[in-house]
């Protein structure tokens, strides 16, 4: 299959996740990813875009140690999400709330030097991307319409609010990274966090 052709296949695949669906707000930073509203007010996405930089944002992932790179959230839906794409990948989870100090004072005994961090929203995420910028350390960003993404280097424009959405977002980084050695034999399901689980912790 040509690249193309297999851009078009994903295209089709990841449409019905909501992946493209964002808010009724929109900020300047996200403006140059957004094409036009829907019926319902919800901005969307330039789906050719998030995918060219899902593609970039593993290229550069790629040039790390991925052992020495954290993939964290506070949201409870990317939880399953980010452990298949840690368990896949060899990066590191980090889960739940962010406590203070883990990246930038060494006498805690949670203090961690990744190379790398991966959050799922920059505003829910706010205290991990703050200390990742004072540490010096590259933040990689899945951010929605209505995010502020000045403390991102690099951002993935999509919908980081659905379950199904933010699966897609990190079965389609993990299926970048790990394309050279096919194992990848998941699909988007498998990445999805539950209703249960979340009622769970609800």
């Amino acid at each position: 299959m040509s690249q193309q052709a297999e851009h078009e296949e994903i295209k089709k695949k990841v449409l019905s996740t909501g992946i493209r669906v964002g808010t009724e707000v929109k900020t300047k930073f996200m403006l140059p990813y957004i094409i036009q509203a829907n019926p319902e007010g919800l901005y969307l996405f330039d789906l050719d875009i998030t995918l060219n930089r899902i593609q970039t944002a593993a290229r550069f992932i790629k040039k790390f140690d991925i052992e020495k790179v954290i993939v964290y959230s506070g949201r409870v839906y990317a939880t399953t999400p980010i452990e298949k794409f840690c368990e896949l990948t060899g990066a590191k989870k980090m889960l739940g709330r962010f406590m203070p100090g883990t990246l930038t004072n060494p006498s805690l005994p949670y203090y961690s030097e990744p190379l790398l961090i991966i959050i799922s929203d920059p505003q829910v995420d706010a205290q991990a991307v703050t200390e990742a910028t004072n540490a010096g350390i590259p933040v990689i960003g899945i951010a929605n319409t209505d995010n502020v993404t000045s403390k991102l280097d690099l951002v993935i424009p999509a919908n980081n609010r659905g379950r199904k959405a933010l699966a897609t977002v990190y079965w389609l980084l993990a299926r970048e990274i790990l394309q050279d050695s096919k194992t990848m034999k998941y699909e988007i399901e498998d990445f999805e966090t539950k209703t249960a689980e979340v009622e769970e912790e609800l």
